[in-house]
């Protein structure tokens, strides 16, 4: 579908070279617009969770793209509501009021079925000052027997208008064609260092986002009293003492029979696969109501996926004057996270960033064991003295010979993984595997890390 527009525009000079960094291209409008399913068509997946009710996006969801081979970052805005003044769609409104802020290029997403409203209008002339780059896209013109629904949006004075089907794609590559000129050219791939990868999880209402916001220094996500006001998994870049970060910030996961179908089954689900896709995940513990069953389901969740894993008893700041509080709190730890003993422990207040100055080097420390590699040679050395004091089980009741009898070596790293040879790997038990780990624990550390053991025959 071609564009409607009046007077072609001169070239723009690419954003990139002044300042230095991706162009962020936020896409903003009013509720129920389709920005979501613009931002997944332009990404070429479903990165944003889609539904006909209104103010399922809440925070600002941002993903890197590229269009004909130069990239950009796009964020997902909430719905703009010029008039809200409290409650959740001011929260919203605050969210995507940072967006516009922050962002190098807009897209204003309006309703074509619907019509110019005043809302609409309201939105335009609140944009009205911004010396940004503004392009404004009409959705849902998805056949010629609409496309006379444009003419309405004329009345905003906007000269050029981009008529698109979010959900078809129509359209689509007309508006991206028009921003391609602000867009850096692909710079050859830079060597990057690691960057761990941060998944914050928990329960609903344990301090998930106001966690990452201290974290940040920053309002990057929605914060409510409200349990469930997080719904996409958000990634957001921290940088501490010149290291970068990658914090994710997850939906609550409530109990399996408890979690409802639709809006919260794929937010859950999202924060199901954050998890998977993280290098350590930072369990949230709420230090007024303790270790609770789903807790411990929630951890469950992080080992079967191999995560390194610290726990953060949040809202500390409550139990301060609880002299004892401590202790119990981590003889219950003990209780109920009997498979954690390896995981760190950390006790702060999210509203207190102060609070939180352990966190950023228990997380680097947690990283290095997670992606740590011993020696062959250092293996087997340590395998051979433990064998000199515990020899492998006996077979048929007769000793194992220690010389040469087992060799190990690291197969993996996130997480480590070490494969044990042995002459008959069905005699090796489950706690002889247990005391192995140990060993390799005492020696080498592995401090918030899951130690994965294979054995294998010789």
């Amino acid at each position: 579908m071609p564009r409607t527009k009046s007077t072609p525009e001169p070239p723009l000079p690419s954003l990139a070279a002044e300042s230095g960094h991706l162009p962020l291209v936020a896409i903003i409008g009013r509720p129920n617009v389709g920005k979501s399913t613009l931002f997944n068509r332009i990404l070429g997946s479903r990165t944003a969770i889609v539904d006909d009710v209104p103010g399922v996006t809440r925070d600002r969801n941002y993903a890197d793209a590229t269009y004909r081979n130069r990239p950009f970052r796009l964020i997902d805005t909430g719905g703009l509501e010029p008039s809200a003044s409290d409650g959740m769609l001011a929260l919203i409104r605050r969210q995507s009021e940072l967006a516009i802020a922050e962002a190098d290029i807009l897209i204003l997403l309006m309703d074509g079925r619907t019509g110019l409203t005043p809302q609409d209008q309201e939105v335009v002339r609140l944009l009205r000052g911004t010396t940004k780059p503004l392009f404004v896209a009409i959705n849902k013109i998805d056949t010629p027997k609409v496309e006379t629904l444009v003419a309405d949006f004329y009345r905003l004075g906007i000269e050029s208008l981009y008529p698109i089907s979010a959900e078809h794609g129509i359209g689509v590559a007309d508006l991206l064609d028009a921003i391609y000129p602000l867009l850096p050219v692909q710079e050859e791939d830079r060597e990057q260092g690691s960057m761990p990868r941060v998944a914050v999880v928990g329960r609903p209402n344990v301090g998930k986002s106001t966690l990452v916001n201290a974290v940040l220094g920053q309002e990057r996500v929605v914060v409510s009293d409200v349990p469930g006001t997080t719904r996409d998994s958000i990634d957001s870049l921290a940088v501490h003492q010149g290291r970068p970060y990658l914090f994710t910030d997850t939906a609550g996961i409530r109990r399996r029979g408890k979690v409802d179908r639709g809006i919260e089954g794929y937010s859950v689900a999202r924060s199901l696969r954050a998890i998977g896709r993280s290098d350590v995940a930072v369990l949230l513990l709420d230090a007024e109501e303790g270790v609770t069953e789903q807790d411990t389901k929630i951890a469950g969740v992080v080992i079967r996926q191999g995560r390194a894993c610290l726990l953060l008893v949040n809202k500390w700041d409550l139990r301060e004057g609880d002299h004892q509080a401590r202790q119990q709190v981590e003889q219950d730890l003990r209780r109920r996270f009997p498979f954690l003993t390896w995981a760190p422990v950390l006790f702060g207040a999210a509203v207190k960033p102060d609070s939180l100055r352990r966190l950023f080097p228990a997380i680097d420390e947690v990283y290095a064991s997670f992606t740590k590699r011993v020696p062959t040679g250092h293996l087997n050395q340590l395998l051979q003295n433990i064998l000199a004091t515990h020899p492998l089980p006996a077979r048929k009741g007769k000793p194992t010979k220690i010389t040469k009898s087992a060799f190990m070596t690291q197969v993996a790293t996130s997480p480590p993984v070490f494969a044990l040879f042995v002459g008959h790997p069905e005699n090796i038990t489950s706690s002889y595997l247990r005391y192995l780990e140990n060993r390799l624990r005492e020696e080498y550390g592995f401090s918030g890390t899951p130690i994965r053991l294979l054995v294998r025959k010789k």
